[in-house]
């Protein structure tokens, strides 16, 4: 594509994401995709935030990806490592989201340096899918009104999460509508319309607002070989025999909740490889957490990963035939470019929407819980009575994903350059929205 330039310059960019891994990687990803049509991205997050990116920036990258530092102030039990949700003790969310609203002087200082010709921000759970934005706003703008969609819902035991999800607090609520009031127009969302048009559709009524589909904003598998003992383990075993079991990096499962999945994998008779992770500071080994005997019963047909893994290598290996995931956006978007069928076993807030989005388009099926939300062994079961269904449409979904390639982040260039084109005087501040 030729370069894009307003007035003969090149546009500034500055990027804000939330302070989560699942929000800035995405960032980061669409920020790859609009360097290689001539923009200059400036992505301001904090310093732990951004470490945890900073090996994703290849040389090629390293000037038009800059990365920009927002200092928070400091607060009790808020050490600068706890400035990112990743291994942040629940209990202290409250405090970061203080402390991230306590730094707007210091992103205004940001703001007036850089000088940008766009902001583009986060509001709520704007990487979210349009079907979680617009059952969001469904409620916020109309909260008598039952979800126009039936199968997008919550399930009795999870409705606490909507709850939270929604934002009870009306100072919240305010601040996320004023966002969106304040942008200019358009407002981008992670995936794609042939996943899901009618609730873009939905919510651009709703919003009075453009919605612009970015892709799903995956990461390409490293060419650097990551995990070699991972994929050694994974080359031997036959094509698509292999689940993949992961809950992405800032989720845990309790401790009955992982004696029912080792149960399940067991009773399955499935090769698998199971990522676990416990949360900072929690003494427990994998022995203790796992059924007494379960790793010699299971012997070389599993692999158990503590801490980290290669999840795009992953799941892009030839062995892998399902992937069981809490339906994080990201895990979800990622399992469907590899053509993975998705077991879905969400968790809170965005995930339980993610998992009926999963199995209303066929891509996946969710595992049973009981009328308390608990899992049981007999459900959590890899194959199904759709399996060979769900299998050909997850390689379906794939393809279209391929064939879709760069079309969406086009358009979004476009739309972009068409915002500063059209607006020639800009505003008090400096920037566009």
């Amino acid at each position: 594509m030729e370069s894009l330039v307003t007035d003969q310059r090149t546009i500034h960019v500055l990027m804000f994401p939330w302070l989560a891994h699942g929000h800035i990687s995405p960032y980061l990803e669409l920020a790859k995709r609009l360097t290689k049509r001539d923009f200059i991205i400036h992505l301001c997050s904090t310093p732990a935030n951004l470490s945890s990116i900073k090996h994703k920036i290849s040389e090629k990258f390293a000037l038009s990806v800059r990365l920009v530092e927002l200092h928070l102030p400091s607060l009790p039990n808020l050490p600068p490592c706890y400035h990112t949700t990743n291994g942040l003790p629940p209990d202290l969310m409250p405090t970061l989201k203080l402390a991230f609203d306590m730094a707007k002087p210091n992103f205004f200082r940001i703001l007036a340096s850089i000088k940008p010709d766009l902001l583009i921000y986060d509001f709520l759970q704007p990487w979210a899918p349009s079907t979680m934005t617009a059952y969001m706003f469904h409620f916020f703008m109309k909260p008598k009104v039952e979800f126009p969609f039936a199968t997008i819902c919550y399930r009795d035991y999870e409705l606490v999460h909507q709850a939270k999800l929604l934002a009870p607090n009306d100072r919240v609520r305010r601040e996320a509508f004023e966002g969106v009031r304040r942008s200019n127009r358009i407002v981008l969302i992670k995936g794609f319309r042939e996943i899901e048009s009618k609730y873009s559709d939905y919510l651009s009524t709703l919003l009075g607002k453009k919605i612009m589909p970015v892709g799903p904003l995956v990461q390409n598998p490293s060419q650097e070989l990551e995990g070699p003992e991972i994929v050694e383990w994974l080359d031997k075993k036959d094509k698509r025999s292999t689940v993949f079991v992961s809950f992405g990096s800032e989720y845990f499962l309790k401790q009955e909740e992982m004696e029912e999945l080792a149960h399940g994998l067991e009773l399955s008779n499935v090769n698998f490889i199971w990522v676990v992770r416990f949360p900072k500071g929690e003494k427990i080994t994998l022995k203790e957490a796992l059924p007494l005997g379960f790793l010699d019963r299971v012997g070389q047909r599993g692999m158990i990963v503590e801490g980290w893994a290669p999840q795009a290598r992953i799941l892009g290996h030839k062995s892998i035939g399902g992937f069981v995931s809490h339906c994080g956006c990201s895990s979800m978007m990622e399992s469907m470019k590899f053509g993975v069928p998705i077991i879905a076993m969400p968790m809170h807030l965005d995930q339980p929407l993610n998992a009926r989005l999963v199995v209303e388009i066929g891509v996946g099926d969710e595992v049973v819980r009981n009328k308390f939300g608990r899992l049981e062994k007999e459900e959590v079961c890899i194959e199904g009575g759709r399996g060979a269904a769900v299998r050909k449409n997850a390689r379906a979904m794939s393809e279209k994903m391929m064939a879709k390639g760069v079309e969406e982040i086009d358009e979004v260039v476009k739309e972009l350059v068409k915002l500063c084109s059209n607006n020639k005087k800009k505003k008090p501040n400096g920037f566009f929205y």
